[in-house]
């Protein structure tokens, strides 16, 4: 059964970046797979910001991080990359990855992350 770590999270002032990984374990991500992002804060819904083809590397990215965030792949070793730049108070959240057979979106999730916190100080 398939794993999903994230690492990277933290604290960082407003306009700083952060880099998140997701590492995949306990079976290799094949082609038909999609990999990407959520986050969710107090009270809201699970939001999904950006999506990556195993296949090909299309990507997915919703407009509220479009132009900030760039997610990437390692097929090799299993790991999505996600790289935040500008970010912004309003970014701050739990970021929490995910792993689909197919298209990756909020009904069609396979395995979760834990999570991994990122705070935007103003």
């Amino acid at each position: 059964q398939v794993q999903l770590q994230e690492s990277g999270g933290g604290l960082v002032q407003a306009g700083g970046s952060l880099r998140l990984s997701c590492a995949a374990s306990g079976r290799t991500v094949s082609s038909t797979y999609d990999m990407g992002w959520f986050r969710q804060v107090p009270g809201k819904e699970r939001e999904l910001l950006v999506v990556i083809r195993w296949s090909d590397g299309n990507t997915y990215y919703a407009d509220s991080v479009k132009g900030r965030f760039t997610i990437s792949r390692d097929n090799g070793n299993n790991t999505a990359y996600l790289q935040m730049n500008s970010l912004k108070v309003e970014d701050t959240a739990v970021y929490y990855c995910a792993l689909a057979n197919g298209s990756l979106n909020p009904r069609n999730v396979n395995c979760w992350g834990r999570g991994t916190q990122v705070t935007v100080s103003s």
